[in-house]
C-alpha cells in the first residue's frame, strides 16, 4: 500500500503539503490554491485515486459537521428558507434548460449543468447522470464545467459578501444557493465566520435532499429506461449525528471537537478536489458548456443576493 502512495519522490511534497492543510492556520482557499500548483505542476501521485479520496473523506467530514449543528436551529433556518430553496431549484433547472437549448449545448450535458447549479454541484450530477443514462464523457463536462465555478466561488463569495456587509445568516444562506458543491459551500461560509458555516450548511444539505424527486423527474424527461439513481448516504448520516448530539446533549464537548476537526477535514478536501483540476479537465469543458454555465451561476447568484438584501 505504502509502495502505491509514495512512488515518486515529488509524492513525499504531496503528502506533507496535504498533512500541512489540516493545520488550523491553512485556510480553504490557500489548500485549493496548493492543490491547483501541485495538480498544474504534475506532482500528483498516481498510484491514489486523489478524486476518490477526496469524495470519502469529504462524506465524512460532512456527517462530523452534523454534530455541532443543532437540531433546533437547523429546523428553524430550513422552515425560513423553504420557499426560496424551492423557487431557486426549479427556477434554475428551468432557466438553465433554455440557455442550455439556446447556446446548443448538448441536451444531457446542459441538463446535468442545470442540475449542479441548482442543487449540489458533483453530487447532483453523480446523482442525476444514471437516471438519464449519460455518457461519461457528458458527466465528465458537466463536472469540469461546475468545478471550475466551484473554485472561482470560494475566492470571491466571502469578498462579496463582505463587500454588502451581510450577515453571518445571509451570507450562509446566500452561499448554501448560489455556490455548486458542498465543499466550496462549506469552505466559503467557514472562511466567514462559524454562524454562516451552519446556516449555509443546513440549508445546502436540505437542498441536497432534492436530489431524489429532481433525478426522479430527470429519468421521466428523457424516458431512460432501467437507468438508476447513486443517491449521496451521508446526508442521512449528516442528518443522523444531528439527531444523536440532540437526543444525547452530555456530549456537547465531544461535538464540538467532531465539529472543529471535520472542518478541518474541509480544508484538505479541498486540497485534494484542487489537485484535481487540470488543464485537460478545462479543455475538456469546451466553450459552450462552460458559458451555459457561468450565466446560469451569474443568475442564480444575482437574483438571490438581490432578493436576500431585500
Amino acid at each position: 500500500m505504502f509502495a502505491k502512495v509514495i512512488q515518486r519522490p515529488t509524492d513525499w511534497a504531496f503528502w506533507l503539503i496535504a498533512v500541512i492543510c489540516l493545520l488550523p492556520m491553512i485556510n480553504s482557499p490557500m489548500a485549493l490554491m496548493f492543490g491547483l500548483v501541485l495538480a498544474t505542476a504534475g506532482w500528483v501521485p498516481h498510484g491514489v485515486s486523489i478524486s476518490a479520496l477526496a469524495k470519502k473523506l469529504l462524506g465524512w467530514s460532512i456527517i462530523g459537521l452534523g454534530f455541532g449543528i443543532h437540531l433546533e436551529q437547523a429546523i428553524q433556518v430550513s422552515a425560513a428558507s423553504i420557499g426560496l430553496v424551492l423557487t431557486t431549484i426549479f427556477g434554475t433547472l428551468f432557466i438553465g434548460t433554455m440557455i442550455g437549448r439556446w447556446l446548443k449545448v448538448e441536451k444531457k450535458t446542459g441538463h446535468l449543468i442545470a442540475a449542479g447549479t441548482a442543487i449540489c454541484g458533483g453530487s447532483a450530477i453523480a446523482a442525476v447522470a444514471p437516471a438519464i443514462n449519460a455518457k461519461d464523457n457528458q458527466t465528465s463536462v458537466a463536472l469540469a464545467t461546475i468545478f471550475v465555478l466551484n473554485s472561482i466561488a470560494l475566492f470571491i463569495f466571502p469578498v462579496i459578501g463582505h463587500w454588502f456587509e451581510l450577515s453571518q445568516t445571509q451570507f450562509g444562506l446566500w452561499a448554501a444557493i448560489a455556490i455548486h458543491d458542498t465543499s466550496s459551500v462549506v469552505g466559503a461560509a467557514g472562511a466567514y465566520g462559524d454562524e454562516a458555516l451552519m446556516t449555509a450548511t443546513t440549508v445546502k444539505l436540505a437542498r441536497a435532499l432534492w436530489i431524489i424527486p429532481v433525478a426522479m423527474i430527470s429519468s421521466m424527461m428523457f424516458k431512460a429506461k432501467g437507468a438508476g439513481m447513486k443517491i449521496p448516504t451521508f446526508i442521512l448520516f449528516y442528518v443522523a449525528a444531528m439527531l444523536f448530539a440532540w437526543a444525547v446533549p452530555a456530549g456537547e464537548v465531544i461535538y464540538q471537537a467532531i465539529f472543529q476537526v471535520s472542518k478541518q477535514v474541509m480544508v484538505l478536501c479541498l486540497f485534494l478536489i484542487g489537485a484535481g483540476i487540470t488543464l485537460k479537465k478545462l479543455k475538456e469543458a469546451g466553450k459552450q458548456p462552460l458559458i451555459q454555465g457561468v450565466m446560469l451561476w451569474v443568475i442564480i447568484s444575482s437574483t438571490s443576493l438581490a432578493y436576500i438584501l431585500s
